[in-house]
């Protein structure tokens, strides 16, 4: 039997979305351990399996957020998820870096992967813009710009690992840089296959809440017309981005810096196609023409948080114990400001 979710009265609604963000926040910290061991056994390296698998992982609850609103026909709540979540989810490692006192995160777990995947995601977040500001076309029931985050996205993977096996450039070692060394010996695939199974629950489970976490977010929108602009960029997608904070500071707790960093960005960058799985769930047209500038804030505010993290890889700023970098304090700055521009107008 359905749930109805119409029927509910609101503490009910408000104990669905704590109840489901309760959950999502438990799998987020096995997530962390499994993926981590899973890294050091396949040998894939901890910004490679924490880019990919862990990011995707993570990200599936928020994904069945966005297509389930996109197939209600929610647009905004469907766009702002994806795009607030990236925010969110960007600030999160500024208060990793917080947590993490030795010295500077992005100093201390430099990785030429993670500075790929940057790119990687300023170009992404780039392609929805031109989307918006181009022709309302369709092909196949979708925008071109959809298939162009997917083609962009699997070019990107490709091109990620040949980076890591092969790069151009090595990182510059310094006292404080801490490499990603395997704490488990490689084992073969098929000695592997409870781990990935129980990774795999987690996965299901996370999105079963998400689902229903679309469900009460979209009824409270409805029943007391919310803002649908705010309330997945600042609830929706915090919810759903619970598992990157946990999985974040659980990694820098483990010592697994590079999985932190590379769980962040891969997590986001497997967040722009949201876009196009809402895309193709919405029946009426491109989804990118049915949204308002105030839907594109909340891209545009990512957009500048990945292009500043992307500056503090590069320039590895070294701050003293108990001391953030500068581009910490800048995202922390700007995602609260963001907020705060979002509530006032």
């Amino acid at each position: 039997m359905l749930i109805s979710f119409a029927d509910m009265p609101l503490w009910a609604l408000l104990a669905v979305l704590a109840g489901t963000g309760l959950i999502i926040f438990v799998c987020g910290i096995a997530l962390t351990g499994k993926a981590d061991r899973i890294a050091d056994r396949t040998g894939l390296g901890e910004a490679l399996v924490g880019g990919v698998l862990l990011g995707a992982a993570t990200s599936l609850s928020g994904t069945v957020v966005s297509v389930t609103s996109a197939l209600d026909e929610r647009t905004s709540l469907a766009f702002s998820n994806a795009v607030g979540g990236i925010a969110a989810q960007t600030a999160f490692l500024a208060l990793a870096d917080i947590v993490y006192r030795r010295a500077n995160l992005e100093h201390v777990a430099a990785e030429v992967a993670s500075l790929f995947q940057c790119a990687l995601l300023v170009l992404l977040l780039a392609v929805p813009l031109v989307a918006y500001t181009g022709p309302e076309v369709t092909l196949l029931g979708m925008h071109p710009a959809s298939y162009a985050l997917v083609a962009i996205y699997f070019a990107g993977l490709l091109t990620l690992r040949r980076v890591r096996e092969q790069p151009m450039w090595r990182v510059v070692h310094t006292r404080e840089t801490q490499p990603d060394e395997p704490e488990e010996a490689r084992r073969e695939l098929t000695g592997n296959i409870r781990l990935f199974a129980e990774f795999s629950i987690l996965v299901l489970v996370m999105g079963v809440m998400g689902w229903l976490l679309a469900q009460a977010a979209g009824e409270l929108t409805d029943r007391y017309r919310l803002n649908a602009t705010l309330v997945g960029a600042l609830i929706t997608a915090v919810i759903t981005s619970l598992p990157e904070l946990v999985t974040t500071l659980a990694a820098v707790h483990r010592g697994a810096l590079q999985l932190a960093i590379g769980g962040i960005i891969g997590g986001n960058t497997f967040d722009t196609l949201f876009l196009t799985l809402s895309d193709a769930a919405y029946q009426k047209g491109s989804l990118y023409h049915a949204l308002t500038p105030e839907d594109y804030f909340w891209l545009a505010t990512g957009l500048v948080m990945t292009a500043i993290l992307l500056l503090g890889l590069i320039v590895r700023q070294r701050s003293g114990p108990g001391r953030i970098g500068f581009e910490s304090a800048l995202l922390l700055a700007i995602y609260c400001g963001a907020i705060a521009v979002q509530a006032v107008f």
